[in-house]
């Protein structure tokens, strides 16, 4: 009895220790994994908060601005900007290149056959019922041939797809007011700078200005487009949009940019004294240094961020 009494003492003081030596280990487990893990997290907030910085970006030469001497079209970024340019490309500069040389041999055949030295007495006919049917049906078939690509484009235009981001574009003489009505109405506007802070910027004078509008690649961005004063023209060459700014009147347009960089436009609507001097400058970042843009123009102007509770309309917390 007293040896069975004795084993089950030790086989108790065994498995106490047992368990004391698990506790034990569990704990400095979780102290060790806790350590790495909040060190993991901690490094990752600084990489993300690294990563979400805004800079301005450098233009870059014969991107988003005219270059000397250039007679073609800007590059285009936008699906629409690609869509009319393999148009005027592929339809319309060869149909009026064959026009050019058909009228153009017509011309000299007419002059070459028809001079007074080939033909001493003149024809006395002045109607050919088959020509003239020709000459009718040939253009009404090119320009039907013309119409069916233009319509595509002008409705691809003018019904976009839903919008990411909207801004309001509000022309004065003779500057530009932008407000991103989707981030708390951040607001400002945009004047042409001078010679030696274009150079200090590497942008082409005549063509930059103070503040840039800046937007997300990727992103379908919707411009409702209106006048403070006289008329005005919203045109920005590279992503094939022009769309007046009438006073009273908000018109819309839009794009979607996937390649990051600078592009410039000017009011293409003759406005007064100072027409030729409110350019347009936008400016495709991605969309981390978007968000950063966002929050630093938020904290300058003194706009709280909204949340998601706050945009569905429910109180900040």
């Amino acid at each position: 009895m007293a040896f069975r009494n004795a084993a089950g003492v030790l086989a108790a003081l065994i498995m106490a220790t047992a368990a004391g030596a698990q506790e034990t280990l569990a704990s400095k487990a979780g102290v060790g994994a806790a350590e790495p893990a909040s060190e993991l997290a901690s490094a990752a907030d600084v990489a993300a908060a690294a990563a979400a910085t805004y800079a301005p970006l450098r233009p870059e030469p014969g991107m988003g601005q005219p270059v000397p001497w250039g007679i073609d079209l800007l590059p285009q970024v936008t699906p629409i900007g690609e869509q009319a340019l393999r148009m005027v490309h592929w339809l319309l500069n060869p149909v009026m290149i064959g026009i050019s040389l058909l009228v153009l041999a017509l011309l000299v055949w007419t002059i070459l056959r028809y001079r007074a030295a080939a033909n001493p007495e003149p024809a006395t006919f002045s109607h050919n019922f088959k020509l003239e049917v020709t000459w009718t049906l040939i253009p009404a078939l090119i320009l039907v041939i013309i119409a069916v690509p233009s319509f595509r484009l002008l409705a691809n235009q003018y019904n976009p797809p839903k919008a990411d981001l909207t801004i309001k574009v509000t022309g004065y003489q003779w500057y530009w007011g932008y407000e991103y009505v989707d981030h708390g109405g951040i607001s400002f506007d945009a004047v042409m700078v001078n010679r030696e802070e274009a150079a200090a910027r590497g942008a082409p004078y005549l063509l930059e200005t103070d503040n840039r509008v800046v937007v997300p690649a990727g992103k379908t961005v919707k411009l409702l487009i209106t006048a403070a004063d006289v008329l005005h023209s919203w045109a920005l060459p590279s992503f094939w949009v022009k769309m007046d700014a009438v006073p009273g009147r908000i018109n819309e347009a839009w794009f979607k940019v996937d390649r990051p960089g600078v592009y410039y436009g000017q009011c293409s609507e003759l406005c007064g004294t100072k027409h030729g001097f409110m350019p347009i400058a936008v400016e495709v970042v991605p969309e981390d240094q978007f968000n950063a843009w966002v929050a630093k123009m938020q904290a300058e102007q003194g706009i709280t961020p909204q949340t998601s509770e706050t945009a569905a309309g429910a109180p900040a917390a």
